[in-house]
């Protein structure tokens, strides 16, 4: 060792004290700001540093308890009442069989994909919606506060459908089931069916009467249904007790919301296969019809559901990743609940073509039997001869083959006068053809095929059970979207937010228990989320692929998972992906202006449903729920591109990573300020704050790159100066 070195290692000591001396001469001694932002820079082996960065994004977060926990509450948030009541309908309306294609083509597409893409943003920046994209670009960090808005106006609604649930849930406990004969009205002198119920049927009366007591038209209020009201409340009150220690509490309720639906599925399928006339059902839905399959409205109508299937957009999905670990391996999570999601909504599809099977042969014997007294005495009244019915057929006790038989002969024999007997071919596949969807699916069809059911109260009570443990688990997710993001943002205490949240939405969701409250249902459904959610993900994809950076991404999801994804999602979200979602989102607005707005409505005179147009204040409505939906994000746009709120006091610390380097910042840095470095003496330099001029531009050195978050970070500008050895540090 040279003997001067000692003195070599003391000028070079007091080079870098004079250094920093003179980097913190620009510092204005009242700035408290400044002063508690740390650079620290850490020289150490790799897992040394990996596990400061962990310590220093460590702040108190909650956290799963297991892995297996966390995916209940994915699969119990994307596992929802459209697997039960929305795929089974578009899976018959669509092509049976071939509609499955369509619908994985796109799964692989668009849903995988994306699905990975929200657990992957929010697992790695660990905050909610708001967090998250203001993280990556705070002038799209209005797409969080649109996604909680869209998350709002869905839990209005959604919880009343909840409501629906537990009511008859709570009806279900007594035999015969109060849906299982129509009324009788008794007067001074006779007793008669209600006519209401005898021109539809007895569980489409409860349905409408008994159950909603529903009006003529949305402008008819008719006053609060107090049933619906209280079962509103109960479902309020459940959901508010759910998630007010937030998954703490949540977390452990998902054990049982999310696996018991599973349970009741199966014990559905085996029980309905032991029916006659299942076998029927499953066979009639699973027949491909290849021709439908190239039609372009089965591809728009299957995007749709892989999109609203996996809850894309709504702020859930990343909720729920941002309590995992960092180094969780997500790409797993996505693939395992995109595909749990898609064989849940096969065995749906299963139990429901079951069921209606067996339907459809029990209303099927009984049109055979109505049918065969019509023919007797049409013989008797020598309409038909005797001649032309087969001998070995016995006419009082004729079964479906026979029954077609005779059908086949008489109408070839009286092919004129044939349409004046009134002769029903009671077939089983005109029972299943007519598609049924939504409330229609669960309240009344498959609500009347569990009256055929032997023990129907135990069935009934089993599948609304079952209706609100998936209502419930969505809702989880929902609410979950609102809350973290909010208490992410504003630091504000969760308990509270969840009571004030909840009973809000309460107070709100009033309108949904009048007795025209159906239609509103019928109208947010419909306008409150499916065009704003699709320009929302269309959004998030330009952000993450786009402004971030696809190939940041790419290398931030090689450093948290351990090993680079498969190039394919790099061609999916750079090119594919947002091509398919602007060609659905142009698909969905070209159908929406092709339909006419209006709802069926009930007309009660008729027993029927009619097609009514909204009226003009409706219209109105149904405009302002798309643009509330979506106003957050041009909102917040402007407020950041103009400077219209300084925003340096933010609370919400944000994070940058570079290996072997972590900036911690107790303050938002404004992302915009291309000021941040400027080569400026320091008698020009004004106080420093963020967004303002921190260090001096070395001589040579390069254009600085945005750090991940759209922003200049201090540990991107000092790796990225080539001039600076790494001594001098």
């Amino acid at each position: 060792m040279p003997k001067n070195s000692k003195v070599v290692k003391r000028e070079l000591d007091d080079e870098v004290i004079e250094s920093v001396k003179d980097l913190l001469s620009n510092e204005d001694s009242t700035d408290d700001a400044f002063k508690k932002s740390e650079l620290i820079v850490d020289v150490q082996e790799e897992k040394d540093t990996d596990a400061e960065e962990v310590s220093e994004v460590k702040d108190e977060r909650p956290a799963w308890n297991s892995k297996l926990q966390y995916i209940l509450a994915q699969v119990g948030f994307s596992v929802g009442l459209g697997n039960v009541w929305r795929f089974p309908y578009l899976c018959q309306k669509n092509g049976g069989g071939a509609y499955l294609l369509p619908y994985l083509i796109l799964l692989m597409v668009i849903g995988i994909p994306l699905f990975f893409l929200e657990l992957a943003v929010g697992q790695r920046i660990r905050r909610g919606s708001i967090g998250v994209w203001n993280y990556i670009s705070p002038k799209l960090g209005g797409i969080g506060f649109a996604s909680c808005v869209v998350c709002f106006f869905v839990a209005l609604y959604y919880n009343v459908i909840i409501g629906w649930s537990l009511f008859y849930f709570s009806q279900s406990f007594q035999q015969p089931l109060p849906w299982d004969q129509c009324p009788l009205v008794k007067n001074a002198s006779h007793t008669f069916i209600e006519p209401e119920c005898e021109k539809s049927s007895a569980t489409t009366y409860y349905w409408y009467r008994e159950a909603l007591n529903i009006s003529n038209s949305i402008s008819e209020s008719g006053g609060l249904n107090w049933k619906m009201t209280i079962s509103l409340l109960a479902s309020w009150v459940m959901v508010c007790l759910a998630m007010i220690k937030g998954i703490q509490s949540s977390g452990k309720i998902v054990y049982f919301s999310s696996l018991f639906p599973y349970v009741v599925l199966i014990c559905f399928l085996i029980r309905a296969l032991l029916l006659n006339g299942s076998v029927d059902g499953i066979r009639h839905m699973f027949t491909p019809k290849l021709e439908i399959m190239f039609d372009p409205t089965v591809w728009r109508e299957a995007a749709t559901q892989v999109f609203f299937a996996l809850g894309l957009g709504f702020g859930g999905v990343i909720a729920f990743s941002s309590y995992n670990k960092k180094d969780n391996n997500c790409h797993f999570d996505a693939v395992l609940v995109s595909f749990i999601n898609f064989f849940t909504s096969i065995l749906a599809t299963l139990v429901v073509f079951a069921v209606l099977g067996f339907k459809g042969k029990v209303l099927s014997e009984k049109c055979i039997a109505e049918n065969s007294k019509m023919i007797l005495t049409f013989l008797k009244m020598g309409s038909i001869s005797q001649d032309i019915i087969p001998h070995h057929i016995n006419l009082l006790a004729m079964n479906v083959e026979d029954y077609h038989l005779v059908y086949d002969i008489i109408q070839k024999v009286k092919e004129e006068e044939f349409p004046s007997l009134h002769l029903n071919p009671c077939q089983i596949e005109d029972e299943l053809n007519k598609a049924v969807q939504g409330t229609g699916l669960a309240f009344i069809a498959f609500t009347e095929a569990m009256t055929h059911f032997p023990a129907s109260p135990f069935w009934s009570v089993m599948f609304f059970f079952m209706l609100v443990n998936l209502g419930l688990g969505s809702m989880f997710g929902t609410m979950e979207g609102i809350l973290t993001p909010i208490v992410d943002t504003f630091k504000v205490r969760k308990e509270i937010l969840t009571v004030i949240c909840c009973l809000l939405a309460f107070c709100i969701g009033l309108i949904f228990v009048q007795r025209s409250g159906n239609y509103f249902v019928t109208m947010f459904d419909d306008y409150s989320a499916t065009l704003p959610l699709l320009v929302l993900v269309i959004f998030e994809n330009i952000a993450v692929s786009f402004v971030y950076g696809i190939d940041k991404f790419m290398e931030d999801l090689r450093d948290m998972l351990g090993f680079a994804p498969h190039r394919y999602y790099y061609y999916m979200w750079k090119y594919v992906s947002p091509l398919v979602l602007v060609t659905l989102l142009i698909a969905s607005v070209v159908n929406m202006g092709l339909s006419p707005p209006g709802y069926n409505a009930w007309i009660e005179d008729k027993a029927s449903e009619e097609f009514l147009r909204y009226p003009t204040w409706g219209m109105v409505v149904c405009i302002s729920l798309m643009v509330l939906a979506f106003l957050p994000v041009p909102v917040v746009f402007i407020i950041r591109r103009c400077n219209l709120i300084d925003d340096s006091s933010g609370n919400l610390a944000s994070v940058t990573y570079k290996k072997g380097r972590v900036l911690k910042e107790s303050v938002n840095l404004e992302g915009d300020d291309a000021s941040l470095i400027h080569g400026k003496i320091p008698s020009e330099m004004s106080s420093p704050n963020f967004g303002k001029n921190i260090y001096r531009k070395q001589s040579g050195s390069p254009t600085l790159d945005t750090a991940p978050n759209g922003r200049y970070g201090i540990g991107y500008l000092m790796a990225d100066m080539p001039d600076m050895p790494e001594s001098d540090l």
